[in-house]
């Protein structure tokens, strides 16, 4: 056993921006699998979990449930904790990035940095992606998306502060060299490289745009930008930077950082380069697992295709997802989630390979010895073969779990499991117990099978925590047998067992299937209703923001001519107001009527101003019907040209003196005039 007696592991801290899904359930229990591995071998284990509740997501999300960011974030929270607690987690400490004592660390951290110069003030200009929380340039843009999520980015131009993550790219190559098993697996490794070899980039860790954050504590009109503040959480949690928790100096540097791929990048690039600009230690292993798929893609609400962990955990129980979980995915690479293969493993697995053979032998143990079997030698070469598997068991699932290859470790384990149907298969104990003479040899066959089971039940432990009391209970044993000291051939000397109910029943496939698929039909049309009327709603957002920026434009064209502004009442898509301004015709009523030809049009008593059809966004000054100016905008309602007398003869008359004096109050000059075929003369005036 390791002399070193501490164990630190992390879970990445999640986004509460809803409820987990299956895919969070997966990397969480993965760590406690780990973390209860560890305290069986007696380290002192420290197991993190917790909540990245700042940003962006959370501050839209709140506005639109009319509530806080901290109240949206304490509902989902609680959801949060209590999955956990469903799924056997045994974290040793939850952080939230809202807590107090975090937000001391992290100002301080900032502060440091920024005064020694590793963090200095600039302007961003680039491309941002809401649901990542990250910025991004160009080049980095996968055909224009996030390279990431692969979901559109919008443009952001604003102030913030940076961290000089270019300065530590040597450091960073040399790390990787020196220490071969800092990222894992090996291809992440590959793909860190290449991102830095590109030339790597300073961070942007602060924004002015966003109010739900940890303030700068010099300059509080930025708030610190996702990543400084989550990424200091795993040394927040122990006390560094605060007086809540003293364990820094007895669990850092971390053991263990277990993250998703999707955001690897920034465990093995920024964060240890943050952590050398501070002159701290580095965590000694990031491990970047890869996602669960539902249909080749990831799990996603708006598709309907996010599996809730606690709707199969009460149909199927805790223990049989956690081994789905842990056995089916293959760590390190990208598994598939599908109702066929869970259902599978459940029943090969869990209730024909373990439950049948703890269930078989129980009831031959009460059969042919009342229940109490003693410890009798093996005679014969399948027994010494199944005492050897035991025996190395352990060391077996030893290197695995120190590998991080979980689902070979519960491999080894099943084939001990495996091994010891076949062997019921191959002794025959119905056949020793038609012989009196047998009973001894009957005896040692099931103290063979009951061994097998006590050892499997406490490597079990690890992954199955509510299974493996039960199977020790039914050999007649109590949790103190969960030792893994004890998991050799032979410690337990004798048995008295007694049937219990059946581990994990049977499940009929072809009906549980039609009713999942029956589910999973009610959550597609319920994501699809969702998603249409998110979309009529960011319709009508949309077509108002639209009417606004109309109106501000058409404001902003008649005051260039000398109508003054249009503070028109809006009645849908037509409206009316009225007014005594200036025209170019005179002093007239006039109001606002919003959507003719997709720009707007004023009302002029009889005459108006609105879409002229032209291909570019246009107004009209009409009279009569007839077309007097044609007025070009740019998109921020700004007079390019005005055309005068366009389809109509208006050289003489009091019609183009009112064009005319019109034109010359929005400062138009360089007049041109042309006749058309029909003799009318076009009066062509450009801005100053």
């Amino acid at each position: 056993m390791s002399e070193h007696k501490t164990f630190y592991i992390t879970t990445p801290i999640y986004y509460p921006s809803d409820k987990l899904h299956i895919g969070h359930s997966y990397t969480t229990v993965a760590c406690d699998a780990l973390a209860r591995f560890k305290r069986m071998q007696g380290y002192d284990v420290m197991f993190l979990t917790g909540t990245d509740e700042h940003g962006q997501k959370i501050q839209d999300k709140a506005a639109d449930a009319g509530v806080t960011p901290k109240e949206y974030v304490d509902k989902i929270v609680a959801t949060v904790k209590d999955l956990w607690k469903l799924l056997d987690v045994s974290y040793d400490r939850f952080i939230r990035t809202t807590d107090d004592y975090h937000m001391e660390s992290c100002q301080k951290i900032f502060t440091k940095l920024y005064e020694q110069g590793d963090i200095y003030k600039g302007e961003y200009i680039g491309h941002y992606c809401k649901p990542c929380e990250s910025f991004w340039t160009d080049s980095q843009l996968v055909d224009g998306k996030c390279p990431d999520c692969g979901r559109e980015v919008y443009d952001a131009h604003e102030e913030a502060y940076f961290f000089k993550t270019s300065k530590y790219a040597d450091r960073l190559l040399k790390l990787y060299e020196e220490n071969p098993q800092f990222i894992q697996p090996e291809s992440r490794k590959n793909e860190m490289i290449a991102f830095i070899k590109q030339g790597l980039q300073d961070t942007c860790v602060s924004r002015t745009s966003v109010k739900w954050g940890i303030p700068v504590p010099f300059d509080p009109k930025h708030t610190m930008y996702v990543w400084v503040d989550a990424l200091s959480n795993y040394i927040s949690a122990l006390g560094y930077g605060n007086e809540t928790y003293h364990d820094y100096d007895k669990f850092w540097p971390a053991d263990l950082h277990m993250v998703g791929k999707e955001i690897l990048r920034f465990h093995t690039i920024l964060w240890p380069a943050m952590l050398m600009a501070l002159d701290l230690p580095l965590p000694k292993r990031v491990f970047g697992h890869g996602w669960l798929l539902m249909n080749g893609g990831k799990m996603s609400k708006s598709v309907g295709n996010v599996v809730d962990p606690v709707i199969l955990c009460d149909r199927y129980g805790v223990d049989a997802i956690r081994y789905f979980l842990l056995r089916e995915i293959p760590f390190g690479n990208d598994g598939m989630f599908t109702n066929e293969a869970l259902i599978n493993r459940i029943n090969s697995d869990l209730a024909n390979d373990l439950g049948n053979l703890l269930s078989r032998t129980v009831a031959m143990c009460e059969k042919y010895f009342g229940g109490t079997v003693h410890h009798v030698a093996g005679t014969e070469a399948i027994d010494a073969e199944l005492e050897g598997m035991i025996n190395g068991l352990t060391a077996k699932v030893t290197a695995d779990m120190d590998n991080l290859t979980i689902p070979q470790a519960l491999m080894e384990v099943f084939a001990v499991i495996q091994r010891a149907n076949k062997y019921i298969d191959e002794t025959a104990p119905w056949a020793l117990a038609k012989d009196e003479a047998s009973k001894e040899r009957l005896e040692s066959v099931l103290y063979h099978l009951c061994e097998a089971l006590r050892v499997a039940g406490i490597l079990l432990n690890a992954y199955l925590p509510s299974t493996a009391p039960k199977m020790m209970d039914q050999l007649g044993l109590d949790a103190s047998a969960l030792d893994l000291a004890k998991t050799v051939y032979g410690a337990q000397e004798t048995y008295t067992v007694h049937k219990g109910d059946a581990l994990f029943p049977r499940i009929d496939v072809a009906k549980e299937i039609a009713h999942l698929k029956e589910e999973d039909e009610k959550r597609k049309a319920a994501a699809a209703a969702a998603n249409k009327a998110k979309e009529e709603a960011e319709k009508k957002r949309l077509a108002e923001e639209r009417r606004k920026k109309e109106q501000a434009i058409s404001n902003k064209v008649a005051g260039a001519f000398g109508i003054g502004s249009q503070e028109g009442n809006s009645q849908g898509d037509a409206g009316s107001g009225t007014g005594n301004q200036g025209s170019p015709f005179g002093n007239s009523d006039h109001g606002a009527n919003e959507g003719v030809g997709g720009y707007g049009s004023f009302n002029l008593n009889g005459r108006s101003i609105g879409a002229g059809g032209l291909p570019r966004p246009a107004y009209t000054i009409q009279e009569e019907g007839r077309i007097v100016i044609n007025i070009t905008v740019d998109p921020k309602g700004n007079v390019i040209f005005a055309e005068i007398g366009k389809g109509t003869n208006i050289d003489n008359g009091s019609m183009r003196k009112s064009a005319l004096d019109a034109a010359k109050r929005a400062k138009f000059n360089s007049i041109s005039g042309a006749n058309n075929q029909s003799g009318t003369i076009t009066y062509l005036y450009k801005l100053k």
